[in-house]
């Protein structure tokens, strides 16, 4: 299912291979320290390839991130071969949209986490940029779960949950989950239009995103944002070379020639 020795080295976890709370909260924790979230592939029209080899070649083998069809399905593939029961799960993203926006497809992939002899179910998301949880989540409405990064809960809308966020303009919508477990072919779908649709904005929008010990980092086209654990976001604007710099030390990606003409593209900032 997947090679457990060669993930743990990617990621840096040298703990015990045992379903428990333990091991799944700092699993969860390390996963987005070391996986940054990026979607290059959409925009240099080379799709995305969800198979488990290969995301597998791609993040594991290749130093490479991913978006959410591809880490958290190989999270997904880790938990199980641990004895974690997992479900899968597709929310409807709201992040950075106005309250009254129109509903958008079910196109991020979240997981539904049973630890065994512990009771509920726990919420985990090891692939939502800039705003990705660092801790599994009770999957709960009205409980309140503080981070070293953010505060998050649970709210119900309909028979959907909504994640929210706390920052500092209050409480903000990052996706609603629906709780009805999602066939593989589910994500096949949602990854096609995420991946290829004129309208996806990972066709048109140079991102990444790593949250570490310290700090969040996000990119986005040539706005570089960092948020310090227990300090004040900063921000600074990139051109082609900072860009490019970023990628590769702050990102940990193996940059590519063929990525550098949308690197200017990024650097020129957002349309």
């Amino acid at each position: 299912m997947v090679d457990l020795d060669a993930y743990f080295a990617r990621i840096g976890y040298d703990g015990p291979r045992a379903a428990t709370p333990q091991v799944l909260a700092r699993l969860h924790a390390l996963h987005p320290a070391a996986v940054t979230f990026e979607a290059i592939d959409c925009l240099l029209d080379r799709g995305v390839d969800i198979s488990p080899a290969a995301v597998d070649a791609k993040i594991i083998a290749g130093g490479r991130g991913g978006y959410c069809f591809e880490q958290n399905s190989l999270f997904r593939r880790v938990l199980e071969a641990l004895g974690f029961r997992v479900t899968g799960l597709a929310a409807r993203v709201r992040w950075n949209m106005p309250p009254d926006a129109p509903a958008q497809p079910r196109t991020h992939q979240v997981l539904s986490v049973e630890i065994p002899g512990e009771p509920g179910r726990r919420l985990v998301d090891v692939g939502f940029g800039g705003c990705v949880l660092t801790t599994p989540l009770p999957l709960a409405p009205h409980v309140e779960t503080e981070t070293p990064h953010d505060v998050y809960r649970l709210t119900p809308v309909g028979d959907e949950l909504r994640l929210e966020v706390r920052r500092e303009a209050g409480w903000v919508a990052a996706y609603d989950v629906s709780l009805t477990p999602c066939e593989p072919r589910d994500y096949e779908m949602a990854n096609w239009f995420t991946s290829t649709h004129p309208t996806s904005h990972f066709r048109h929008t140079l991102l990444a995103g790593r949250t570490t010990p310290e700090a969040r980092y996000g990119l986005l086209f040539n706005r570089l944002a960092i948020r310090p654990v227990g300090g004040e976001p900063t921000y600074a604007f990139l051109d082609a070379d900072g860009i490019e710099h970023h990628l590769r030390e702050t990102f940990g990606l193996p940059v590519e020639p063929s990525w550098r003409p949308a690197i200017e593209t990024a650097a020129r900032g957002a349309p």
